[in-house]
């Protein structure tokens, strides 16, 4: 098997296994804070093991050369995360995943305002038609929770894209302390506006399989595909998630998208294929 295909074989798999991850918080009843409490733990936890017992280097190294960066984007992506479960919880996976798979347009913008980026020509058109998709998904008149469901989504789309940013221009930054520390600041985040943190044992067990299984399989199997293929090439096959994550949850929940939802994802997710596709054609 030659790298580029193992690459494309372990970030499909990997992504795969992340869009069960809409499932497992759908399956549970619990508020969002709570459950962003509990999987915040899990996620530090299954995280920091590794250094505990392997790398300890990488977090001495986190803590004398980027604490302040390792703190600012532990706060955003911690945020983001909770965005994303409330947007879970109050509208339909479709519309929160589809949202979210703007997230790579939303980036290159946001190089382009900070950072002065050039951006292409391609993601400037790409951008038009991804603004019309979210316009249709918006205009939907669903009622006020799942309006506020879009707007967490589009929330946590908007701090992840950032943060991505910050990554990019801070490479040194070591990825898995980062999401140890993600995990534990959206722990601390939630705690503050949680009432109580009784669980019964059936949701911490979903949330256990979730925190500790699905969630560092999923981003240990992308991280390491993605050594072998292009940016570009992850970003088109992270339209499985977009379209896995809705199947998922009408197949065991019978949750079904509004036409909107179909129409203005169609057009979000032919403009990403026909980007990625260009971007692959030019590289």
């Amino acid at each position: 098997m030659t790298n580029n295909a193992k690459g494309l074989a372990l970030t499909s798999f990997g992504i795969l296994i992340m869009s069960l991850e809409s499932l497992f918080i759908k399956f549970t009843t619990i508020s969002p804070f709570l459950f962003s409490f509990y999987i915040g733990i899990f996620m530090f936890s299954s995280t920091m093991f590794t250094f505990i017992f392997k790398d300890k280097e990488h977090i001495k190294t986190a803590f004398k050369t980027s604490l302040p960066f390792l703190i600012i984007c532990s706060i955003m992506m911690g945020s983001s995360n909770i965005f994303f479960i409330i947007a879970i919880k109050t509208t339909t996976v479709a519309n929160v995943v589809i949202i979210f798979s703007t997230a790579a347009l939303f980036s290159a913008l946001f190089a382009y305002l900070l950072f002065k980026e050039k951006m292409t020509k391609n993601i400037f058109i790409a951008s038009i038609f991804m603004f019309m998709g979210l316009y249709i998904i918006f205009s939907d008149k669903l009622e006020i929770g799942s309006i506020k469901g879009n707007i967490f989504a589009l929330l946590c789309t908007v701090l992840f894209s950032i943060s991505f940013v910050l990554l990019s221009r801070y490479k040194e930054m070591n990825r898995v302390v980062l999401t140890a520390f993600s995990g534990i600041t959206l722990s601390v985040i939630a705690f503050f506006f949680t009432d109580d943190l009784q669980i019964d044992m059936n949701t911490l067990f979903i949330i256990m399989i979730m925190g500790l299984l699905i969630t560092p399989i999923s981003r240990v199997l992308i991280g390491n595909g993605a050594k072998y293929i292009s940016a570009s090439e992850v970003s088109l096959l992270m339209l499985i998630e977009t379209i896995m994550a809705p199947i998922w949850v009408w197949i065991f929940l019978n949750e079904i998208p509004s036409i909107y939802t179909f129409i203005g994802g169609s057009i979000i997710v032919i403009t990403l294929i026909i980007n990625s596709l260009y971007t692959l054609k030019n590289n």
